[in-house]
């Protein structure tokens, strides 16, 4: 049997930051503010990094070495060992302020968490600069405009800053995560903090339809093709049809409830209704084989929208013990 999923103690090239912002104007918050702080972060980049004035990335003679599409709108390559892909996860995740809509005064701060995995670490600079430009054009419908108060990124004894006010520059640091060593809990819950929306043929699956392998699979598919497209670290996760096929020996308890939630796409110039579970989903078993992916999804998050933030939860394993930033919290 597998010790692990993923061998601990190596260091993968992944950080998580959180971004203070503080609002000249006064701005009232969507109910789930994921999708605008991705969709104005995005529109920012583009701007700035665009060459072509193309309205489009596809077809694009600079498609391949613009740092937006890396980004924010990743090319699926052309053959891959898996499979042929239509569309590939994006290396970052946006983790937007608590749920629920509300009121920040001008003068208040507002707080979001921003994960980059492999070379868009490299990018903090420019996202941080598009972040500002977005900043000083406004957020949302009332142009509410902010400044970048501070960047921190988080490690395992707390969080740090990066970021020189005066000169608006991202400070030289290290980024990484080292995955813990497996934890033999007979138990683990993953709490989550957004909807989690699996699905299967293109359909989201209800509480109901949810089950400790699919959990598992898509966790292990989307931190193979992350660390795969962008960090060049193929195979992160070995075997996985072994790992699926021993996931269906877990039991599980959920205590999950379905919540939608609407955003207004650009893109498509319309509302869309999104929706997926809130709660807590307990499993048991022998669950060392899955702890360090099941830790490391603490920061790629799981299911569909996760670069908008959806997905995200927190790993506990006794009464009292939440498993985050490297090591256990009273």
């Amino acid at each position: 049997m597998r010790s692990s999923a993923i061998a601990s103690g190596e260091p993968l090239p992944l950080a998580r930051y959180r971004f203070d912002i503080r609002l000249v104007d006064p701005i009232r918050l969507p109910d789930y503010a994921g999708s605008l702080i991705r969709g104005q972060l995005g529109a920012s980049l583009r701007r700035i990094a665009c060459m072509t004035g193309q309205r489009t990335c596809e077809g694009c003679p600079l498609l391949r070495t613009c740092p937006y599409p890396a980004i924010f709108e990743t090319p699926a390559p052309a053959s891959h060992a898996l499979q042929k892909f239509s569309e590939v996860p994006n290396p970052y995740v946006v983790e937007p302020p608590p749920l629920g809509a509300r009121l920040v005064e001008a003068g208040g701060m507002l707080s979001f968490g921003l994960v980059l995995i492999g070379r868009a670490l490299d990018q903090l600079p420019l996202i941080a600069y598009a972040m500002q430009r977005a900043l000083d054009g406004g957020l949302g419908k009332q142009r509410a405009r902010a400044s970048i108060d501070d960047i921190m990124i988080e490690h395992s004894t707390g969080q740090t800053s990066i970021w020189d006010q005066d000169t608006r520059r991202v400070l030289s640091h290290d980024a990484a995560l080292t995955l813990p060593p497996a934890a033999h809990d007979p138990s683990l819950t993953l709490r989550f903090a957004t909807p989690l929306r699996l699905q299967h043929q293109g359909q989201p699956l209800s509480a109901q339809e949810l089950t400790p392998r699919r959990l598992i699979t898509a966790l292990m598919r989307r931190a193979n093709l992350l660390f795969d497209l962008h960090a060049s670290r193929p195979g992160l996760i070995e075997a996985p049809s072994e790992l699926a096929h021993m996931a269906e020996g877990l039991t599980d308890e959920r205590d999950l409830r379905w919540r939608d939630w609407t955003r207004y796409s650009s893109r498509q110039q319309a509302e869309m209704k999104l929706g997926g579970v809130l709660g807590t989903w307990r499993l048991e078993g022998d669950l060392s084989p899955f702890y360090p992916l099941l830790w490391l999804g603490q920061w790629l998050h799981v299911g569909k929208n996760a670069t908008m933030g959806l997905g995200r939860y927190t790993l506990e394993s006794l009464p009292g013990r939440v498993q985050a930033e490297g090591g256990v919290l009273p």
